[in-house]
């Protein structure tokens, strides 16, 4: 199987418990694409999204040292490599 790289984008912090010290949070997760890609495929975007328009991941976060780390709008790339 080959390895997947996707692009996603943070569109949601909910943090928990709403009153008093944060437990955790949950984060929500879409795939970056534009509306257009350059046919020769130079968009940097393109190299997942052409491919695999949409896509969501959602994480609950429970490590109190990534409380705060992911805000909105912000980027990361996902990696996808199989586990033995």
């Amino acid at each position: 199987m080959a390895d997947m790289r996707a692009k996603m984008k943070v569109t949601g912090v909910a943090v928990y418990p709403t009153v008093g010290p944060t437990t955790q949070e949950i984060l929500q997760f879409t795939a970056v694409s534009a509306k257009a890609y350059p046919a020769d495929g130079s968009d940097e975007d393109n190299t997942y999204a052409r491919f695999s328009p949409s896509g969501s991941i959602s994480l609950t976060v429970a490590n109190p040292v990534l409380f705060g780390k992911f805000r909105l709008d912000d980027t990361f790339y996902v990696d996808f490599t199989p586990a033995a």
